[in-house]
């Protein structure tokens, strides 16, 4: 199939950009920028966008900056500029050791951050990281800017807060304390495939215990968040196989587990202990 009729328009400023977003947005106008989960679903018109905005050409939209206070990832910067740290705070190694499992290649030379966290994919890599890591979205319109805290940013499978008229601008991620230790383990069925379920890690250890412990997760249930009764099983205890099997079963018992036609409850339940495990174990030396 291909995609129903639409018109492309191509702003070269931030300013013409929203302006035009503001005028096409009663009629479904949708923004493009990686365009690696628009058009898919365009082209077996799941989607009929009249109007589609194309951001490549505006100018400041692809800033990655680390201001040494947050790392500030703009709408146009693509998952491969994560293929190598990005700052030299464990932020950096984080998000590469991520990206290198988002999709395929060609996937990440063109598809971007911002339009994964816009996307609202439950399964998607980027928007696990935004959720454990308390990211806040900068949404810009005609009407101004609009700073959103992640927990309320996502609405549901492939939904969110932002308003019809809104341009996912830019990303701001919290830098790391330099001792973070961090883990990651996502299970697909094939590799590149979207993930059954996800987790992502980070902790602080001091006297050998762990605290500022974080679990998020993802691909389990309709949103990525984080998980405080896992959270919880780890601050204060040991890093190891007794704590990390402890968080996994918290996780577990704490979802709302999504069901397809691939998977019940009590499977993605199973698979929550397992992927939550195994990123803590990741996380050790």
């Amino acid at each position: 199939m291909k995609p129903a009729p639409f018109v492309r328009h191509v702003p070269r400023t931030l300013e013409e950009a929203l302006a035009t977003l503001s005028d096409v947005a009663g009629e479904d106008g949708r923004i493009l920028a990686g365009g690696q989960s628009l058009v898919p679903i365009m082209a077996f018109r799941l989607a009929k966008p009249a109007h589609l905005v194309d951001i490549n050409e505006v100018e400041g939209l692809d800033k990655l900056v680390d201001d040494g206070q947050f790392l500030t990832i703009g709408a146009r910067v693509r998952h491969a500029a994560f293929h190598n740290p990005v700052t030299a705070n464990p932020l950096g190694g984080l998000l590469s050791y991520v990206a290198k499992h988002i999709a395929h290649y060609p996937i990440r030379m063109r598809g971007t951050f911002c339009g994964s966290l816009a996307h609202a994919d439950p399964s998607s890599e980027w928007c696990l990281s935004a959720a454990t890591l308390d990211a806040v979205m900068v949404a810009r319109s005609v009407k101004g800017t609009r700073e959103i805290e992640v927990a309320k940013f996502f609405d549901g499978i492939m939904s969110t807060h932002l308003k019809e008229d809104e341009l996912l601008a830019e990303v701001r991620l919290p830098l790391l304390p330099a001792d973070t230790k961090f883990g990651f383990y996502e299970f697909s069925r094939r590799a590149g495939d979207f993930a059954m379920s996800a987790s992502l890690v980070t902790y602080r250890l001091d006297g050998g215990k762990i605290f500022d412990a974080r679990v998020g997760l993802g691909g389990a249930e309709v949103s990525p968040r984080r998980i405080p009764e896992a959270e919880t099983e780890l601050n204060g205890k040991a890093p190891g196989d007794a704590a990390f099997r402890a968080a996994g079963e918290a996780a577990s018992a704490a979802i709302e587990p999504l069901e397809d036609h691939q998977t019940n409850a009590e499977y993605r339940r199973d698979l929550v202990k397992v992927v939550v495990r195994r990123a803590l174990e990741h996380s050790l030396p």
